[in-house]
């Protein structure tokens, strides 16, 4: 694997593990068993069975959990201690091959932008969820739920595309977050003064 595509995988797993963990880790694991992607190395424990299940599972239960307001708001909560330290083992495990030190900096960096792209998704649903009708919320989560495996698709077939997208990615993140941020300290502020 040359190494625009390694440092795209890397980033493409740890990017959608901070939206849908187990969405790319089923979909990852899937297709290197499948021979559609070769997994490198240190990934291969993905194509395992075992992991295969329990990711599907993990899958299908975010899917629902996802779709309910107030639960997906305490699921991505929660996940907050589960998708960025998976997006630096991910991310740290693409690149196994290489000096340790490289691996050691991809760990760093994949879960921060694991940590980046989790906090991104958890503030706008956050904000969302303060919406009284259901629509916007499963909006938001049918479009992660099809952002992920198109992002993952990107990262395997078009890394150099993929990296310039995560790039933009990253610079409307660094903007959107303290605009997040200040909406739910204003939601939480609201909330209160109506419990006062």
């Amino acid at each position: 694997m040359d190494p625009i595509a390694q440092v795209a995988l890397a980033a493409g797993l740890a990017w959608a593990s901070g939206i849908r963990l187990y969405a790319v880790v089923f979909l990852a694991g899937l297709l290197g068993r499948s021979g559609w992607l070769a997994l490198p190395t240190h990934l291969a424990v993905l194509e395992e069975p075992v992991v295969l299940a329990v990711a599907g599972v993990l899958l299908a239960v975010e899917f629902v959990a996802d779709k309910v307001p107030a639960v997906d708001s305490a699921w991505d909560a929660l996940h907050t201690f589960i998708r960025v330290p998976a997006g630096a083992l991910l991310a740290a495990g693409a690149l196994g091959e290489l000096d340790p030190a490289w691996v050691a900096v991809a760990a760093l960096l994949g879960g921060t932008l694991a940590g980046a792209t989790h906090a991104t998704k958890a503030g706008g649903r956050a904000v969302i969820n303060t919406s009284p009708e259901p629509f916007s919320n499963w909006g938001a989560s049918l479009a992660e739920d099809l952002v992920v495996p198109l992002g993952f698709w990107l990262a395997v077939q078009y890394p150099a595309v993929f990296l310039v997208l995560l790039a933009l990615f990253l610079a409307l993140a660094a903007w959107l977050l303290p605009r997040l941020w200040r909406g739910l300290k204003s939601v939480l502020a609201r909330l209160r003064r109506a419990g006062a």
